[in-house]
């Protein structure tokens, strides 16, 4: 069963998780001072995010934008929430191929804070059970 029942519910987490991101912009200021833009493309349910990085404050998009990103990471959501809990390292689903790149791959490094900083907001979430899925209990969360 995946984590996420569709889009909606997916964005309705990444934008608390994101909020919560921002609240802390010292903490990313490696990836906002970056000058780079990243598009999140997330299969099962289909959900594309944007992050700006050309400029604190972070700015987050969310849906379909028009435009070019410098680096773009595709993944199942099952996977981002897997990378976000702790279940899995983000180097190895590279190395894997469960994350495909385009663009330059060596820009990646510069979402490492923003990506430390999505996972210890996601583990709040989760921990407060916030990031319970409209209503879903825990268990329903486990990917299958």
């Amino acid at each position: 069963m995946a984590v996420y029942a569709d889009a909606a519910q997916l964005y309705a987490v990444l934008q608390r998780v994101f909020d919560t991101v921002k609240e802390r912009p010292a903490a990313i200021e490696s990836f906002t001072k970056s000058n780079l833009v990243v598009r999140l493309r997330l299969t099962e349910p289909d959900a594309e995010v944007l992050l700006d990085g050309r400029q604190p404050p972070l700015e987050v998009f969310f849906g379909p934008r028009p435009g070019k990103a410098d680096l773009e990471l595709t993944m199942a959501a099952d996977t981002l929430h897997q990378v976000w809990s702790g279940q899995r390292k983000l180097r190895d689903l590279f190395f894997s191929g469960q994350i495909q790149t385009s663009g330059n791959l060596f820009r990646a490094m510069e979402l490492a804070d923003l990506f430390r900083e999505a996972e210890r907001a996601y583990a709040g979430m989760q921990e407060g059970g916030s990031a319970e899925h409209n209503g879903q209990n825990q268990a329903d969360d486990t990917p299958d």
